[in-house]
């Protein structure tokens, strides 16, 4: 196939498809899914071998969000029956990241719900990864709190945060009507906000809300113009008592279509297989390893996922490997380009981080021709799998044993 052809050879070099080339990936059909995996995969070895980077989640609070996010069990007015509780204290936290950490967890995600962290959060937050890297001093923290004000992303960083994460999830298009309490250009300033204070910026998308897929174009577009170095692809998690909990739109085909067009659009970026993946993917989930390079271990936020022993399971059996802390995520040249800008993100590795263009590499320049407009294939919506999702019951915040 030609489009595969050339996609791969930019990958290769380390270039970007144009957004005509990114929508005509996802508009390949069933039959040629085998192929886009493997055309993709070809890029994902280029720059990352046959390593798969293990993430882990910590809840640090759960529930009780006064923003109105339409995907999310932790949102104001939810009738979800997920756990609820306020702040961990840093012996809890530090003690549900040790679980993961010895599970093989490279990065452990300290999350907490809310618009925003306060200054006081901000200081909770601190305590917590100075009782983490006490145990762990190699480990990657990686914080979600929301929305930064000014300052509190430079004082996370000198706390020891060596990443944030704050996704965009869809379009700014149709942005507002997934959320109404912020705006798309408030997320889009957090991810900048952690950049400038010398942070790895962390942000990605969910797709399965209904998007077109220009939507999922135009964000991971947006994506690659803000640099993250990690771009996470969630599958929504259609969970009870949330207005989008009958969106069942998503099947495996469609699911590594998507990962594959941000594999070809972010070549040399962490792409991390994220929430949603065991519900959508199922038994396909090993082929999503060919086109991501990261994967969260064990559970999620609200709801359980694949058993810790099952992933580890699934990246040998698939032929890969886990990544070790004492190995560089990104690419030497990211890299590079972190050292040059004042110490860098400081993430990935004693080689230091990468904050270089997604998808630019030095000598490479952006393909800025008009595009035309492929129209996209519609997709039928896919079959419930409610019995799939189950609300986390065990971890942080329980007095059980967390899943890693």
């Amino acid at each position: 196939m030609d489009l595969l052809n050339t996609l791969v050879e930019k990958g290769l070099r380390g270039e970007s498809p144009t957004r005509a080339e990114a929508l005509a990936v996802l508009a390949t059909s069933d039959d040629d899914v085998l192929d886009v995996v493997a055309a993709a995969g070809k890029v994902r070895r280029r720059w990352f071998g046959r390593r798969v980077k293990l993430n882990y989640l910590v809840n640090l609070k759960s529930g009780l969000c006064p923003e109105d996010c339409s995907y999310c069990s932790q949102r104001l007015g939810s009738k979800s029956e997920i756990l609820k509780y306020t702040w961990l204290k840093p012996d809890q936290a530090a003690a549900a990241a040790e679980a993961g950490v010895a599970g093989g967890a490279k990065r452990v995600c300290l999350v907490a719900s809310g618009r925003g962290p306060t200054d006081r959060d901000v200081d909770r937050v601190s305590q917590t990864i100075a009782a983490i890297k006490e145990q762990n001093e190699d480990v990657e923290i990686c914080a979600c709190l929301g929305l930064l004000s000014d300052g509190q992303a430079q004082r996370l960083r000198e706390a020891g945060a060596d990443a944030y994460n704050h996704n965009l999830n869809t379009s700014e298009a149709t942005y507002g009507d997934i959320t109404t309490t912020h705006t798309y250009a408030d997320r889009v300033s957090t991810v900048r906000q952690a950049r400038s204070a010398g942070m790895s910026a962390c942000s990605g998308l969910i797709a399965g809300m209904g998007e077109r897929d220009e939507d999922l174009v135009d964000v991971v577009f947006s994506l690659r113009e803000l640099n993250p170095d990690s771009v996470p692809v969630n599958f929504l998690i259609p969970i009870e008592g949330t207005p989008l909990a009958g969106d069942w739109n998503l099947t495996p085909q469609r699911c590594l279509r998507i990962l594959a067009m941000v594999r070809f659009v972010c070549p040399d970026v962490e792409v991390r297989l994220a929430g949603g993946r065991e519900i959508h993917l199922r038994s396909l989930q090993p082929l999503a390893l060919h086109l991501a390079n990261s994967i969260f271990l064990g559970d999620y936020l609200t709801t359980e996922g694949q058993s810790g022993k099952d992933d580890l399971a699934m990246i040998a059996d698939a032929g890969f490997e886990v990544e070790g802390t004492d190995t560089r995520t990104l690419p030497a040249h990211r890299a590079d380009v972190a050292a040059a800008a004042a110490g860098g993100c400081g993430s990935h590795g004693a080689e230091g981080g990468g904050c270089g263009p997604c998808g630019d590499v030095p000598g490479t320049a952006a393909d800025t021709s008009a595009e035309p407009v492929v129209e996209p294939v519609a997709v039928a919506a896919g079959e419930s799998h409610a019995d799939l999702v189950a609300v986390r019951r065990r971890g942080a915040g329980t007095e059980l044993p967390p899943n890693a």
